[in-house]
């Protein structure tokens, strides 16, 4: 004879179920890190490029360094430039900054970081360079053996923390203090998502532009390549183009 349990009985007082953990809200893509307190250092800063970066980053209120190989002609620049722009040899200006863009001509890139790894190390790295080739039909992407600039950054210098960005912007218009805005976005890649972030929030205290993430360093090739198609297009339409990313 089997025995049932009666209604109420031990196997109806089974404890209730925790409640669920509240999901934790994602992060908004947009929050970035206030950057207004870092110094910024460029290397190449002599150049147009550079030189750009540090006007724009320096009128913006961000402490600016640039660096050149001699530093009598980095501080030539650097007065003419104003917002407190400091000049300096490329190894003091990389000692002195917390973030340092990379802005030296490619056929000087892996020299110059070689040089540099010392002063780099623990330092936030922003490299911009684009590897291009010149022919009779016009710019061509290079392809450098680690993939990219921004790659053969991150293999030469294995203490810092390489990211990519500033591929895709004109000098010329960078450099004229008459247009207050660029109006563009700047593709930002990286492998730590709190360095990328605050390359973002650095793009963007330039007025008109903003920072997006663009992926990993394994993409910086495609990024750094499509810098040729935008010298075709400013060829052809006597433009300085830039990018804007829609739907964001």
């Amino acid at each position: 004879m089997t025995s049932s349990t009666p209604a109420g009985g031990p196997a109806d007082t089974a404890a209730p179920a925790a409640p669920a953990a509240p999901k934790k809200a994602p992060k908004d893509p947009w929050d970035l890190p206030d950057v207004s307190g870092l110094v910024v250092g460029v290397l190449g800063g002599t150049g147009d490029q550079g030189r750009g970066l540090a006007h724009r980053l320096a009128a913006a209120g961000q402490q600016v360094i640039i660096g050149s190989r001699a530093a009598d002609r980095a501080e030539a620049v650097a007065a003419e430039l104003g917002h407190g722009v400091q000049g300096a040899d490329n190894a003091e200006c990389a000692r002195r900054s917390d973030v340092v863009i990379v802005a030296v001509p490619w056929e000087g890139h892996a020299k110059t970081l070689e040089s540099l790894r010392e002063e780099l190390a623990g330092k936030l790295v922003v490299d911009c360079v684009n590897p291009l080739g010149f022919d009779k039909k016009g710019a061509y992407a290079l392809k450098p053996e680690e993939g990219s600039a921004a790659e053969q950054a991150a293999a030469l210098l294995p203490d810092s923390r390489v990211t990519a960005a500033f591929h895709h912007l004109s000098a010329v218009l960078l450099q004229d203090a008459s247009i207050a805005e660029i109006d563009t976005d700047v593709m930002v890649l990286g492998e730590e998502r709190a360095d990328v972030e605050i390359v973002q929030a650095l793009a963007g205290r330039i007025p008109g532009m903003r920072g997006v993430f663009a992926g990993r360093l394994r993409g910086a090739h495609q990024v750094e390549a499509l810098v040729a198609n935008l010298i075709a297009v400013n060829r052809r339409y006597k433009a300085h183009a830039g990018l804007r990313i829609t739907d964001l």
